[in-house]
């Protein structure tokens, strides 16, 4: 009997402790399963497979995949792309090797974003060393990296502009000077002082002048180039860094931001007018390091300060002279229009065989009261770089027309009359109204003007082009590709622009005789014009020998300085009378 309450006694103990042990497991699994759910770390649990069993609220806020939607599916649904197939299998290798894999990986959420975590993986074994489970935890680091980020940006940028700060820009500065050393290509450093800043501070207060500063850098940052650099130094000093290839490029860089700065700011309800003083440095003539170029750039600061301030100085004397040059032929040809300076010269474009007039070309001409007689190879491109080439181009197709129908209604004989337009004027689009109203008040029938373009004009945005050029066309102006050969010359323009005529260049006839790269060019162009039916007009003609050999190779209408040199109106009108001219 004893021994009956002994037994039953030791299996209440033992039935206590059971229920014991499974309360204990319970509250322990209770336990585990709250910090699964209330973790921050995302934790997803696959089978020996690496199919995916479970996964706590974490992994569905930082994926954005509610558990049902991934449950049964490989991981391998987060992959970012961004980790070629090694990286993934250094990873497997450490877990079958090692049991566990940390590190950091790139993963996609479900909305597409690409996210960084710190990563641990771990295989999980039952008592016989079994495989059953993998086990990931992992910590979403985008919020740490954007702060490494933003640190890292902050730490090279300047904080009210944003703009590189001195450190990133005496960085790029190096490697630019680097890569211009080994391209042999030049550099200019223009150093920009806002002038007077203080007024603006002591006046509407350091926030009119903080805001200020934001967007004389904002105006900065549109006029340089994709490959140049914009940079805060100081308080209201700026630096721009570009490649040039000659003073002019340079010249037009520090206009351009002289003429943005001052261009009048709203700032907290105000008008505000403020100039700019530039200092330039050009390397390598003026310095081989950042520090020297920076120096010589301050140095030509000072002094256009001293000078004024509101204008830019180079470091180099004979630079400035060239810079004032340039800047005293932009000012007169400003005013050579409403002086009456300009005119159009006429050059006869004539048969080989028996030199009767078949055209004419005008030429634009410039006599200032200052300077004489301005080449046109000088004034042509400041008139492009300057825009004035646009009123210019204007002012040349409407004489050309009225002249032309002058001589008609003198009597004279009819031909065309060719007129270049720059590819300025063709990206401005302005050419076919120009051309309509010029036909207009003249009275001069359209087939009697020829638009001369170079080959520039089809590049950039072709389209444009291509619908003036169409629009020229239906009104019954011919068109001529002047100087063929000696720019891009892609055949494919050639069947994508309706075109009349083709002209050679000078640069090949000149030496047609002599060279037989030159003769093969033209012989070429030649053979391609009549296969596509286009005319062909060879320029700069100056010798006998070379009209003879124009004329075997099939080119029968010239024009240079063997028949006339481009003539005034007045005795144009005389060559036109007498309908020939005579070799």
């Amino acid at each position: 009997m004893q021994r009956h309450a002994a037994q039953l006694q030791l299996e209440a103990t033992a039935r206590a402790q059971a229920d014991a042990a499974l309360r204990e497991s319970e509250h322990r699994l209770e336990l585990a399963r709250q910090v699964f759910d209330s973790t921050q770390e995302s934790i997803m649990m696959t089978d020996a497979c690496a199919n995916i069993v479970a996964v706590n609220p974490a992994f569905e806020q930082i994926t954005g995949y509610r558990e049902f939607e991934v449950i049964g599916k490989n991981p391998r649904i987060l992959r970012s792309g961004r980790h070629e197939t090694p990286f993934y299998g250094k990873m497997w290798s450490c877990l079958e090797e090692h049991g566990q894999w940390r590190g950091e990986i790139w993963n996609r959420r479900k909305n597409g974003e690409v996210y960084p975590e710190r990563t641990s993986i771990s295989a999980v074994r039952d008592d016989d060393g079994k495989l059953t489970a993998y086990v990931s935890v992992s910590t979403d680091l985008s919020a740490l990296k954007a702060a490494h980020n933003q640190l890292d940006f902050l730490s090279n940028h300047d904080a009210l502009t944003l703009l590189p700060n001195r450190s990133l820009f005496h960085d790029r500065l190096q490697q630019a000077i680097a890569a211009a050393r080994r391209d042999g290509s030049q550099l200019a450093l223009l150093l920009v002082n806002v002038d007077r800043l203080s007024r603006i501070n002591d006046s509407l207060g350091h926030s009119a002048g903080d805001a200020l500063l934001r967007e004389v850098a904002r105006r900065a940052s549109e006029i340089a180039g994709p490959a140049d650099t914009v940079a805060r130094l100081s308080g209201d000093e700026f630096v721009l860094l570009t490649s040039c290839e000659d003073t002019e490029d340079i010249i037009l860089a520090a206009q351009r931001l002289i003429e943005a700065v001052a261009q009048p700011h709203s700032i907290g309800g105000h008008d505000v007018v403020v100039t700019a003083s530039v200092g330039i440095s050009v390397f390598p003539r003026d310095g081989n390091a950042p520090g020297d170029l920076l120096k010589a750039a301050d140095a030509a600061l000072a002094h256009q300060k001293d000078a004024g301030r509101n204008g830019f100085r180079f470091f180099k004397g004979e630079m400035n002279d060239e810079a004032m040059r340039w800047l005293a032929l932009e000012t007169r040809l400003r005013r050579a229009i409403g002086r009456a300076e300009l005119a159009l010269h006429f050059q006869p474009q004539v048969a080989r065989a028996d030199g009767r007039v078949l055209g004419m070309e005008a030429l634009l001409r410039w006599q200032s009261s200052e300077l004489g007689r301005v080449s046109p190879a000088d004034f042509i491109p400041l008139a492009e770089d300057t825009g004035l080439i646009l009123p210019i181009g204007d002012w040349v197709i409407r004489q050309a027309c009225l002249q032309n129908k002058a001589w008609q209604d003198a009597g004279l004989p009819r031909v065309p009359l060719a007129v270049n337009v720059s590819a300025h004027q063709f990206k401005a689009g302005t050419v076919p109204a120009v051309v309509r109203a010029s036909l207009l008040e003249s009275g001069l029938e359209a087939r009697y003007l020829e638009i001369e373009l170079t080959e520039s004009v089809m590049l950039g945005d072709t389209s444009a082009a291509e619908a003036q050029l169409a629009e020229l066309r239906a009104m019954g102006v011919s068109l001529s590709l002047d100087d063929f050969g000696t720019g891009y010359s892609s055949l494919g323009y050639l069947s994508r622009f309706s075109l009349d005529k083709l002209k050679i260049d000078q640069a090949f006839v000149r030496n047609i005789t002599t060279d037989t790269r030159s003769a093969a060019i033209a012989q070429a162009t030649i053979a391609l014009a009549d296969g596509l039916s286009l005319r062909v007009v060879a320029e700069g003609v100056e010798t006998l020998a070379q009209r003879d050999f124009l004329g075997r190779i099939g080119c029968d209408v010239l024009q240079g300085y063997l028949y006339s040199q481009p003539l005034p109106a007045r005795e144009m009108e005389s060559l036109l009378r007498a309908g020939y001219v005579k070799v």
